[in-house]
């Protein structure tokens, strides 16, 4: 009988114990009547809104990972496609990053076979489109980071200097001594099951794995359309944007006298809340709170109440969208099993 895989209990409890520090330190010192009025001040349907927006940038996102699908299996429709991308979301809740693995399981679950009786959209080729798109989603996010602080340097350049950029600085040569070191190993540990593939049947497994992701990153290689590929990119952020800029909108009778967040200010919040995820919890918790908060008290002087809710309102409402439509899809696929 094969072993079952440990559930990974203490990542996950060190993962929430991480998620509920920040959320202390975020919350910690808020007075609840007030951050209560002042939630019930907001202006709800800009709230909608940026849910609204979210759920399109799932569809924009579902449309630009089936095109990674393509070369592998043109017959995938764009509604499993979308189920998979909703139901990943809803996963990642429970456990961060769980939902790429999960998604690539319902894309092969639903894919048909090839000649070879095989899927054609097996889990490693799958595995292979979603390591691109994640790969093209932090490149996205580098650039658009860069291009905002090449456009606002002055008003945000200070904020990423001492918040990020020096405490990330401050661990650079242990980080990078790491990332070395693994990368060393990953390349000895391939090339010692590529040696064993036909002596061991279990490296001969592990390389057929490998080389199916390979072949999945390589079909990537061969879109046919790549500028609507990066204008669906631009697109999803820009959905990003605008559900920061309508939680702007939802916030703004809260806001200080003399203070007033603009297009340019939502791309910043943008740009670190989506920073924010980087940091291993479920759902963003926590992180998210804390920057967001830590950005607006620091640069606006924002109350703590107000950047509370700013922060509550854009995530809780992505949190919500994702619940919603995960929901939906999860449902869908129990009926028509």
């Amino acid at each position: 009988m094969e072993a079952r895989p440990r559930t990974p209990w203490l990542k996950y409890l060190l993962s929430l114990a991480v998620a509920a520090a920040l959320l202390y330190v975020s919350f910690r010192g808020v007075k609840w009547a007030d951050l209560m009025a002042a939630l019930g001040a907001c202006r709800w349907g800009f709230v909608l809104l940026a849910m609204a927006v979210g759920a399109l940038a799932f569809v924009l996102r579902a449309l630009r990972w089936r095109m990674l699908l393509h070369p592998i299996d043109p017959s995938l429709r764009l509604l499993p496609v979308l189920n998979a991308v909703n139901i990943s979301y809803l996963a990642n809740l429970v456990l961060p990053r769980i939902g790429e693995f999960v998604r690539c399981g319902y894309i092969t679950k639903h894919s048909i076979p090839g000649p070879d009786g095989h899927k054609r959209a097996s889990y490693d080729k799958t595995l292979g489109t979603v390591v691109v798109d994640r790969l093209w989603d932090m490149l996205s996010l580098f650039l658009l980071t860069l291009v905002m602080l090449g456009l606002f340097w002055n008003r945000f350049g200070g904020f990423f200097r001492e918040r990020i950029l020096d405490p990330v600085s401050g661990n650079a040569g242990h980080t990078g001594l790491m990332l070395a070191g693994v990368g060393v190993l990953a390349v000895a540990g391939l090339w010692l099951i590529w040696y064993l593939r036909e002596r061991s049947a279990l490296c001969g497994k592990v390389w057929g794995f490998v080389a199916g992701m390979g072949t999945g990153l390589r079909n990537c290689l061969h879109l046919q359309r790549f500028w609507l590929f990066f204008l669906l990119t631009l697109l999803v952020w820009a959905c990003y944007w605008m559900q920061c800029q309508a939680i702007v909108w939802a916030v703004d009778s809260l806001l200080p006298a003399g203070v007033r967040l603009g297009p340019g200010d939502a791309l910043f919040l943008m740009v670190v809340g989506a920073l924010s995820s980087l940091v291993p919890v479920p759902g963003g918790f926590g992180a998210f709170h804390y920057l967001v908060s830590l950005a607006l008290t620091s640069l606006y002087g924002i109350p703590m109440e107000t950047a509370v809710i700013f922060a509550t309102l854009s995530h809780e409402s992505q949190i919500l969208i994702q619940i919603l439509c995960g929901g939906a899809s999860y449902a869908a696929e129990s009926f028509t099993q």
